[in-house]
């Protein structure tokens, strides 16, 4: 039985990394309308920030910080230097444009840092233990983390004017410009939110794991089932669609292996998806 609710545990931590990274790519596509394949490698470019700083000053909320303003920062750019010139064009070619986005990126990283694994260096405690459950006190600081980070994120969409304006472009661009709300400013803003939710995610997974330049790559694929699961565009659909994923993933290890259980996720969205082909949470549409 403890081994069961361990699972549970590692699968809820797995699912909210999943749900931020899926989070940054269904904000993406509710606002900019296309799927950004860069995701992964932003995720990677804030770990190896935040796991530098933290290298550097001893202190990985430093290095988390660091990590996430990286984030942001990397969003901008590259939305002035790409995506900006690309506004207009096929959700194809901006997909495209990001698979390009995600090689540099990747090429980049691995330049500097090289290839080899990488950790975080971490204090050694004790896991706590509840009715023989062993809790790590590091898994309930990421949970904390992602929690403050969502309810950043929530409140940026929904209590400032940047976020009314980024869910009037979301709903309906032409209307939203006639209303005179400037589409470079929502632009910038998505791009640097969804930076930093990338980065955070990257940091966290690099936390639970270690840190390589194709880190990113391998959580790209669960983070676009968990968006499209959730209802692509709907911001709420990512999480939770990420943590049962997570933990689907987690709760199957035992049974199929650590190689084969990413394939179980993809049995999931497959089985809703053919129920509901708009994912769990509703119309395909921009997020609300």
């Amino acid at each position: 039985m403890s081994a069961f609710a361990e699972l549970i545990i590692g699968g809820l931590m797995s699912g909210l990394v999943v749900g931020l990274a899926a989070l940054a790519i269904t904000l993406v596509f509710g606002i900019a309308r296309f799927a950004n394949a860069g995701t992964g490698d932003m995720m990677t470019a804030g770990a190896y920030v935040a796991l530098s700083v933290s290298g550097a000053t001893g202190s990985i909320i430093v290095g988390g910080l660091v990590g996430a303003l990286a984030g942001a920062a990397i969003g901008v750019v590259i939305y002035a230097l790409i995506f900006r010139k690309l506004a207009g064009r096929s959700s194809v070619a901006n997909l495209l444009a990001s698979i390009g986005v995600a090689f540099v990126i990747r090429a980049i990283v691995g330049l500097i840092f090289e290839h080899q694994q990488q950790v975080f260096q971490l204090p050694l405690v004790r896991p706590w233990r509840i009715f023989d459950i062993r809790l790590r006190p590091t898994d309930l600081n990421l949970a904390i983390v992602a929690a403050l980070t969502l309810t950043t994120v929530f409140l940026i969409l929904y209590a400032t004017p940047i976020g009314r304006r980024m869910r009037a472009v979301a709903d309906d661009p032409s209307l939203a410009r006639i209303s005179g709300i400037s589409p470079t400013r929502v632009m910038i803003a998505l791009w640097a939110l969804a930076g930093s939710v990338s980065a955070v995610a990257g940091t966290m997974y690099g936390i639970k794991t270690v840190v390589t330049p194709e880190m990113g790559w391998d959580m790209l694929l669960p983070a676009f089932a968990a968006a499209i699961l959730g209802g692509i565009g709907h911001p709420v659909g990512a999480i939770c669609a990420g943590i049962l994923l997570g933990t689907v993933q987690e709760m199957t290890t035992p049974f199929v292996g650590f190689t084969y259980k990413l394939a179980i996720s993809f049995v999931v969205l497959l089985m809703v998806l053919l129920l509901r082909p708009s994912g769990l949470f509703g119309r395909m549409e921009g997020a609300r």
